[in-house]
């Protein structure tokens, strides 16, 4: 995979899957640009003059503050509204997860109120960004349809900076999405600082991949460079888990119960349907996967919140991610007979569609293969490349393009034991290649399995199987497409 592409920038391969219209022009998105790109130095950044940048006039930030704080759009003082304040270059926002960064949050949160100011800068655990989307982006738009020039050119230019991990920016991406549904023009492009323990998404995009040493300088620097990034388009992926009524399952955040089943009826499930099913959907950014990857992830996840002052930073939580594995069985398959250590074609069927093609395909499930990974990003595991840059012979062989996470279309990878997943880690080896769809369904059923494990981004869960009736997981594109900034 390579490097996300800005936006209008032309594709390299000789295909590009089919894109439903944006809501957001490219035209659009342009005029958020806020200064050349190319190779910028950032050295000897100004503090007043990236205020000047970033900080929007105190009226609307007051105003802003105080519509969030009522929840109402349109509570806005009149002595509040003074039309004729120049808008700033680059108005920015940033969300901050206080719980990431190995206890850095606060602190983090106290600079980067000294560069921005105050009001700009919104602690997760008070505001949450569904809140500032409906009501602080509101405000803009309220004012500026009472004639506010200012108020309309800020939330035209207005750019997002989140401080967190990769789930937290998922978050604040899919709030935004709201605006999609909603046909809004402007949609605010996000950056990343990033504070979680992988922090895939912010290596995607430029933005690195631990939180920097020496911070208090480097966050004046992250913030004149998210003024400067060009902006990139991000698939996001929608899942839908429907299992038999009655099974009782604890889904993570991201996942919220929906009374339809949103399955695609034009593939029918083999064997007995129950009379009822119990539905979950939700989106996903970077990936989904099923098996002992997504095991070992809910045992540690489970171990530090039982023990949280064991994980205080990345590096503690990476060292007890790879011993924890070690328990799990994934390196010592082979001198097992437990049934639930073997492959999970004895439990799985995938079925996938092709890009442009209405028809379910099923597909093999390579031996042996003991976690199956659905990938969106070029970033995977704190930084790892398992689907590999794959030379053009062997993608003409396999039906293959070149991967981007714009294009539409989600990588399918397994992983063997775990030998062969650590040397596909470091690299050595490239994952077991099993497809590139459009679409992709997944159907579970148990027997000797009483339980599957999952995960999508990073959020672990127990999944319960019967043996007479399947569950089903399916994965379509969102119709729309997220924006990034680029941080090079």
């Amino acid at each position: 995979m390579e490097t996300p592409r800005s936006v209008g920038e032309a594709s390299t391969t000789n295909f590009v899957a089919e894109r439903p219209s944006e809501t957001t022009t490219d035209d659009a998105v342009k005029m958020r640009g806020c200064g050349g790109l190319g190779n910028i130095s950032w050295v000897g950044v100004d503090r007043e003059e990236l205020r000047k940048r970033l900080a929007m006039p105190e009226y609307l930030r007051l105003a802003m503050r105080d519509c969030i704080k009522r929840r109402d759009s349109t509570a806005i003082p009149d002595h509040l509204l003074l039309p004729g304040d120049v808008a700033p270059d680059a108005p920015m926002v940033v969300f901050i997860n206080p719980k990431s960064g190995g206890r850095h949050g606060p602190v983090l949160k106290e600079r980067l109120q000294q560069l921005m100011t105050q009001e700009q800068v919104f602690d997760l655990t008070e505001v949450n960004p569904h809140e500032f989307v409906r009501y602080g982006l509101a405000c803009l738009e309220t004012a500026a349809a009472r004639g506010d020039e200012c108020a309309r050119e800020c939330r035209e230019r207005i750019r997002i900076m989140v401080a967190g991990g990769d789930g937290t920016v998922g978050w604040v991406l899919g709030c935004l999405g709201e605006l999609h549904k909603d046909g809004k023009t402007y949609i605010p492009p996000v950056g990343v600082i990033p504070l979680g323990t992988g922090n895939d998404l912010s290596r995607s995009f430029s933005w690195g991949g631990s939180f920097p040493f020496a911070w208090r300088s480097a966050m004046k620097r992250t913030l004149h460079r998210a003024t400067m990034g060009s902006v990139a388009r991000l698939d996001s992926w929608k899942i839908v888990v429907s299992m038999p009524s009655g099974e009782v399952v604890d889904p993570p955040y991201s996942l919220k119960p929906t009374e339809e089943t949103a399955l695609d009826q034009t593939l029918d499930a083999e064997g007995d349907v129950p009379l009822k099913a119990k539905s979950y959907e939700g989106v996903f950014y970077n990936y989904f996967s099923i098996g002992m990857d997504a095991q070992v992830a809910y045992g540690f996840h489970h171990l530090r919140n039982e023990k949280p002052y064991l994980a205080r930073g990345p590096v503690s939580n990476k060292i007890i991610y790879s011993s924890y594995s070690c328990t799990q069985g994934w390196f010592c398959t082979p001198c097992v007979s437990n049934p639930g250590l073997r492959g999970l074609r004895n439990i799985m069927k995938i079925h996938i569609k092709k890009v442009n093609c209405s028809e379910w395909e099923e597909i093999p499930i390579p031996k042996s293969v003991r976690s199956i990974v659905a990938l969106n990003l070029d970033n995977y595991g704190s930084g790892r490349h398992p689907w590999g840059n794959l030379k053009p012979n062997y993608l003409e062989k396999r039906g293959f393009v070149e991967a981007h996470c714009d294009d539409g279309l989600i990588e399918l990878f397994g992983l063997k034991q775990g030998w062969h997943a650590s040397f596909v880690m470091a690299e050595i080896i490239s994952a077991k290649h099993i497809a590139q769809a459009a679409a992709v369904r997944f159907e579970l059923r148990g027997g000797d399995w009483k339980d599957a494990f999952l995960q999508m981004d990073g959020e672990p869960w127990k999944q319960p199987m019967k043996t007479h009736f399947s569950t089903f997981v399916e994965i379509k594109k969102v119709p729309f497409q997220s924006l990034m900034i680029n941080g090079e």
